[in-house]
C-alpha cells in the first residue's frame, strides 16, 4: 500500500510539473510566459537558455510520468487495488 501512494504521488507531480513546464514555454506571443512576464523574456539575452531548461524540465516529467504509469501497470494489471 505504501508503494502505491508513493507511485501515485510520484505521477500526480510529475504530470503537474508537465502541464505548468509545458504552460510555460512561449509560443508565437501566445503562452502563459508571455502572459505573465510580457516583454521580459524577449529583453533577456539567455532566452534560449530558457527554453532549453524549459525543455529538458518536460521531457525529465513526461519520462517519469510514463514510468510511473508503467508501474502501476505492472503493480496492479487488473486496475482494481483490493485491500487485503
Amino acid at each position: 500500500m505504501v508503494l502505491l501512494i508513493i507511485v501515485l504521488v510520484v505521477w500526480f507531480l510529475s504530470a503537474l510539473v508537465m502541464t505548468l513546464s509545458i504552460l510555460f514555454h512561449s509560443s508565437k506571443g501566445t503562452g502563459l510566459s508571455d502572459i505573465i512576464a510580457g516583454q521580459v523574456y524577449s529583453n533577456i539575452s539567455g532566452t534560449s537558455i530558457i527554453e532549453k531548461n524549459l525543455d529538458r524540465i518536460t521531457i525529465i516529467s513526461a519520462v517519469v510520468f510514463l514510468v510511473s504509469i508503467l508501474v502501476l501497470v505492472l503493480i496492479y494489471p487488473q486496475g482494481a487495488i483490493v485491500s487485503s
